[in-house]
């Protein structure tokens, strides 16, 4: 005879600071990125077909984008999406601090 036990396990929900933590740290990214490769805001916004005022938003992280238009801005930008992802808070405090 076989039984099984299921343990319930808490996962720590992620609390909305720390979400738009990241999703600073993402946009913070993006925004480093495009300039390490020269790129105006306006030439982005050209190649994912939407507004330079809609990108601008993109890398303040006031737009919340999907994964498909962050494969989209890795893909113009010529890095893996990982790159994006993968935070640095120094980043986002420096951006904090100009923004």
């Amino acid at each position: 005879m076989f039984i099984a036990y299921v343990f319930h396990q808490t996962v720590p929900i992620m609390t909305n600071d720390m979400l738009n933590f990241k999703i600073k740290t993402i946009a913070a990214n993006i925004r480093h990125k495009r300039e390490q490769r020269n790129y105006t805001q306006e030439y982005l916004a050209a190649k994912l077909d939407i507004s330079q005022n809609a990108y601008s938003k993109i890398e303040l992280g006031y737009t919340k984008i999907t994964v498909e238009r962050l494969f989209q801005i890795a893909d113009v930008l010529g890095y893996d999406v990982t790159e994006l992802i993968e935070g640095s808070p120094i980043e986002v405090l420096k951006m904090a601090q100009v923004g």
